[in-house]
């Protein structure tokens, strides 16, 4: 198989494997991230091949939905396998996937190569502004968190342990995680995208606050 035809064969096998989940890690997150760091690619200057089987495939082995929480990519390794790709550029990609998720704030990003930073901010970028907001409450459902939480504490998790475990509500995550990727992106493309989600959720969250205290209403 060519290359071309090795990514519509991983297309249609990722559409089937995520057409129905609820959480937020559906096919058309992994179709934004897929997009997202082919647009990246073209100003980095990436391996495109393997920014999109990484893409493609980042989720495939994620330890949120692996009741053992294991990070190691079994089922994308046998997939690229399976289509024959050169062991070297698999390898490349597995490096990538076990590297990509968010594993807590204070916690060293262990990414070593600019095709595994191009799919990280992809990533990343779907999980910030509008879409990331969305996101965002639709894990907190499927996980059966509350929205709120007003007498929890946020917590800067110092480890992946910290982070695996925590169970916070869908607003202290913002504090958590989304709100620090903004400065957490890889490439200046990200970056520059990042400026105006991060504002996005911003802006949310202080209306959300206002809202919830009923200081909106104070106004009539």
């Amino acid at each position: 198989m060519t290359q071309n035809q090795i990514i519509q064969k991983t297309v249609e096998y990722i559409k089937q494997e995520f057409g129905d989940d609820s959480s937020g890690h559906d096919w058309w997150h992994i179709y934004r991230v897929w997009k997202n760091a082919v647009s990246i690619c073209k100003y980095e200057k990436a391996d495109l091949f393997i920014v999109q089987l990484a893409a493609l495939l980042h989720d495939l082995d994620d330890w949120k939905f692996n009741e053992s929480g294991d990070e190691t990519p079994h089922r994308a390794k046998a997939w690229m396998e399976s289509c024959s790709i050169d062991s070297q550029i698999n390898q490349i990609v597995c490096e990538i996937i076990m590297h990509v998720s968010y594993k807590g704030a204070q916690v060293e990003n262990k990414m070593k190569t600019l095709e595994g930073f191009i799919v990280q901010d992809a990533d990343r970028l779907d999980a910030i502004g509008a879409i990331g907001i969305g996101r965002a409450f639709a894990y907190g459902g499927y996980k059966n968190r509350p929205m709120y939480d007003p007498e929890t504490e946020n917590q800067m998790h110092a480890s992946f342990e910290q982070y695996k475990n925590s169970k916070s509500a869908t607003i202290n995550h913002f504090y958590e995680k989304l709100l620090l990727l903004k400065d957490m992106m890889n490439t200046a493309t990200a970056k520059k995208i990042a400026e105006q989600r991060h504002e996005i959720m911003l802006r949310f969250l202080d209306q959300f606050m206002n809202e919830w205290e009923g200081k909106d209403l104070e106004k009539w």
